[in-house]
């Protein structure tokens, strides 16, 4: 199962969290790439305004692409199971990395954008995709440390482009292009390792209807002393769906008997986009520069950022399964609440006390750490454990979807919030987050130690106002 994870992992959610980050180091290369061509092609300087829509373009075509990615990964992994689905996206990036790699010596940048279109595609399948296929492999009791596996190795790709990234690595002016063609290597991984698992036996009896298999692919994750109650858990599931289809996305909206398992991915999908954690990537050069560090040396601070979200990452797998899945996202959202508050005050009084920039620094990390304890890491978890399996792909569909369309706002919005609000912007995430924590605790129910039916029963009450 461990090793499942692993295998599943390094070619989904690690790729995501490694091509947001590696992005950051080549800025002024590919600038300089953008003028140097347009330059030689049309003999004539690129207008800055027109650099600046360029480069733009090339940053968030990104996050256009895993919206398309969202809205194929369900369908894919429907038709192709959800192994098959993973598989077939890593053919994606390769092609995305080929495109990207022969950008600078062909001397066209529209394959830069049309390689950053892909690998956003190739991100979008694979954040929709992975889940589904752990939350569908995992037994109940280690279901939450499974699924955090997300949540590991997304972090763990933002460190590794991080890491890369360092000019003394691949992000000085020579390796650039190298930099941005590497995700092939996690896909490559991916092809070599993945074939050898099964795939997901709750795909293969409720959506295929074959037992044999679903039996072999469960004695291979559980043993063949232990796979007897999970093959039970399945058909009983199997019993209550009574042969229906998996659903469409819209079929969803419809569906009153999922009606408040959908309002909750809503809420936690865009709570997680918008609670502040990527206005604290903004701040962070500045909070780190008024605190005396200079600006060779913020890139090696900026990993410590990296590094905390890994850690917790890690941390919440770890306690998941204990804890629940209740108490730590309601105590990530109030934690940061609470580092809202304090980065607001000190903000303000930064040029007061000597101090004080380092009071925003301990407010950095310690978002950070609050975010990747809760918000971070249990949101994909929860989406896999509310929906039984003909809703599950339907409902990563639109999860993913509201998550890119989030991502994609707040980058376009965002600096007009921060200039307009200044450091009084974290005042709007403290009354999201406080919000977000209010509908968790009054809405859902813990899903700990349950099998999806059992979670399902204990939303029926919401959905149709009676116990029945």
């Amino acid at each position: 199962l461990f090793l499942a994870v692993c295998a599943v992992g390094i070619g989904g959610t690690f790729q995501y969290g490694y091509n947001v980050s590696i992005i950051n180091a080549p800025t002024q290369h590919i600038h300089r790439f953008l003028n140097e061509t347009w330059a030689s092609r049309y003999h004539k300087e690129l207008n800055p305004d027109l650099l600046t829509f360029l480069w733009s373009v090339i940053a968030s075509v990104f996050s256009l692409g895993g919206l398309c990615g969202a809205l194929l990964g369900g369908s894919m992994a429907i038709r192709l199971g959800r192994k098959g689905a993973l598989l077939m996206n890593n053919i994606i990036a390769i092609l995305a990395s080929i495109l990207m790699g022969i950008s600078f010596p062909t001397g066209l940048f529209e394959l830069l954008i049309a390689g950053r279109f892909l690998i956003g595609i190739n991100s979008g399948i694979g954040i929709c995709v992975q889940p589904l296929y752990i939350g569908e492999v995992a037994p109940k009791h280690l279901r939450g440390g499974m699924a955090m596996g997300t949540s590991i190795f997304l972090t763990g790709g933002i460190l590794t482009g991080q890491i890369i990234g360092l000019r003394e690595l691949l992000g000085g002016e020579t390796y650039w292009p190298l930099l941005l063609s590497s995700s092939c290597f996690p896909a490559f991984a991916q092809l070599l390792f993945l074939p050898w698992f099964p795939e997901s036996p709750r795909y293969l009896l409720i959506d295929r209807g074959d037992e044999l298999s679903c039996a072999k692919a469960l004695k291979r994750f559980h043993g063949s002393s232990e796979y007897q109650r999970e093959m039970e858990d399945i058909q009983r599931e199997c019993l209550a769906l009574d042969g229906e289809k998996p659903k469409k996305p819209w079929q969803l909206f419809t569906d009153r008997g999922v009606r408040w398992q959908l309002i909750t991915v809503v809420v936690m999908t865009m709570g997680q986009q918008l609670s502040g954690i990527n206005a604290i990537y903004f701040y962070a050069t500045y909070i780190f520069e008024q605190a005396g560090i200079s600006a060779e040396k913020i890139p090696y601070v900026t990993l410590g950022t990296g590094a905390c979200e890994c850690l917790t990452a890690l941390t919440c797998g770890l306690l998941i399964d204990y804890v629940g899945r209740r108490y730590l996202i309601i105590g990530g959202y109030l934690l940061m609440t609470l580092w809202s508050v304090v980065l607001t005050f000190s903000l303000t009084y930064q040029d007061l006390y000597s101090w004080v920039p380092y009071v925003s620094m301990m407010c950095i990390f310690a978002f950070i750490l609050s975010f990747g304890l809760g918000p971070g890491g249990i949101t994909n978890t929860l989406t896999a454990e509310l929906f039984i399996q003909s809703s599950r792909p339907a409902a990563y569909m639109i999860g993913g979807t509201l998550s890119w369309i989030s991502f994609f706002t707040i980058g376009m919005l965002f600096p007009f919030i921060v200039n307009g609000l200044k450091q009084y912007c974290f005042l709007v995430f403290l009354l999201e987050c406080s919000l977000v924590a209010a509908f968790i605790f009054l809405i859902i129910p813990e899903t700990k130690n349950k099998s999806f039916l059992e979670i399902k029963k204990e939303f029926h009450k919401l959905n149709f106002g009676r116990n029945t």
